[in-house]
């Protein structure tokens, strides 16, 4: 299905999928200190659910993995607060214009940081003044494959400083996609700052300083 918003046509049946799939093996990605997922069979007495076992007729596995250290996955506000919020109940629109946008981290100290000013630079490059994003795709470079199995618990992983995030939230982003385990620090103390910048969470000094 081919439709067409002002000038631009989008076809339906060929999206770009940016996701990356669970694996039971040491292709998939780990963060947060966690072991691989685990996908198994089913197993009632000696019934197992398997096909190629020769005692089902199906494949009926058991699925366990962390939606933070193993993959691809969306998150609301309900992820650093005390009340509960739910993403199937916050995300009610489904389809976005979204920009994409390659930033290189620059070093700071013994981190690796996304700036205000890059995002902002990498934002101008790629503007569309007849289009408002609603999202926005940061791909961080180099942009290699390794990245789909990249074991990141203790390594430090590059991460928004504040700023960028209060910049992002400002500019009326509503969904921010990222190829990196947090927006954050790996070991910040909790603090969180760019979810609680990004989220404009009432223990920040910028509350409703829209």
């Amino acid at each position: 299905m081919i439709i067409k918003i002002q000038n631009f046509e989008i076809d339906l049946s060929k999206p770009i999928d940016i996701s990356i799939p669970i694996t039971n093996d040491e292709q998939n990605p780990i963060a947060w200190y966690q072991n691989a997922p685990e996908i198994k069979p089913v197993v009632m007495g000696d019934w197992i659910g398997k096909v190629s076992e020769g005692k089902s007729s199906t494949n009926f596995n058991n699925l366990f993995f962390n939606p933070h250290a193993h993959g691809t996955h969306t998150e609301c506000l309900g992820h650093i607060t005390k009340e509960f919020y739910s993403i199937n109940q916050c995300l009610q629109q489904f389809f976005f214009w979204a920009t994409l946008i390659s930033v290189q981290p620059e070093k700071v100290g013994e981190d690796l940081v996304i700036s205000k000013p890059q995002i902002e630079k990498a934002l101008q490059s790629v503007d569309n003044s007849e289009i408002k994003s609603e999202a926005i795709v940061i791909r961080t470079l180099p942009n290699e494959a390794s990245k789909k199995s990249l074991k990141y618990s203790n390594t430090n992983p590059p991460f928004l400083s504040e700023e960028a995030a209060l910049f992002l939230r400002k500019s009326r982003i509503q969904h921010l996609l990222i190829d990196l385990p947090s927006v954050d620090k790996e070991k910040d103390d909790g603090k969180l700052v760019a979810h609680k910048a990004f989220w404009n969470v009432k223990d920040v000094n910028y509350l409703n300083d829209d």
